[in-house]
């Protein structure tokens, strides 16, 4: 095995296997001093036979650049803070117009919005977090230009320019994400 594959193989078994311990709840048994053997050891095969079959599609270069504790850090503020609230403020949104069925006020889109980030991983992870906002879906990412755009089916198009448009959905997602990937 190369130096390169062997190192993507290793940082995808030991990412499987923090999240086995998180699912599992062995992560707090661990602190308790009563983690159970069996759990871990199953956790731990389970990870290297996923990490055998899925490393070449999960990590492609640079195979321990998330174990940085300050990218860490950030991506763990991200998701509890950032992205949380701006999950609660879209699920307010569309809740409010759910229910005033009278006065439902929708006018749904398509809208082409720019995009600054380069990599796969912050692409993929702005369109998710797009898409998992009430609302909002990311239909597409393309390359026109020398130039990334998403394409987003908005709930209530009030800006069909991208910048203007890409500000309202976007919010600060996108520099919170170039924080983590970039």
């Amino acid at each position: 095995m190369k130096k390169t594959k062997f190192a993507a193989f290793l940082s995808t078994a030991i990412v499987c296997y923090l999240f086995w311990l998180v699912l599992t709840g062995q992560i707090i048994s661990i602190f308790r001093g009563g983690a159970s053997a069996s759990v871990l050891i199953a956790g731990g095969a389970v990870s290297v036979l996923v990490a055998l079959f899925s490393a070449r599609f999960f990590i492609h270069d640079k195979a321990f650049f998330m174990f940085n504790p300050v990218r860490l850090f950030i991506m763990l503020f991200y998701l509890f803070f950032i992205f949380a609230w701006e999950l609660i403020k879209a699920n307010w949104d569309v809740a409010r117009r759910a229910l005033r069925p009278g006065k439902l006020k929708i006018n749904p889109g398509i809208v082409k919005v720019p995009t600054g980030l380069k990599s796969e991983y912050a692409l993929s992870m702005l369109a998710n977090s797009i898409t998992l906002t009430p609302g909002t879906i990311t239909m597409d990412i393309a390359d026109q230009d020398d130039k990334t755009y998403c394409y987003i089916h908005w709930i209530d198009v009030t800006a069909e320019n991208g910048e203007p448009a890409g500000d309202a959905i976007k919010g600060t997602l996108e520099k919170w994400i170039r924080r983590i990937w970039e």
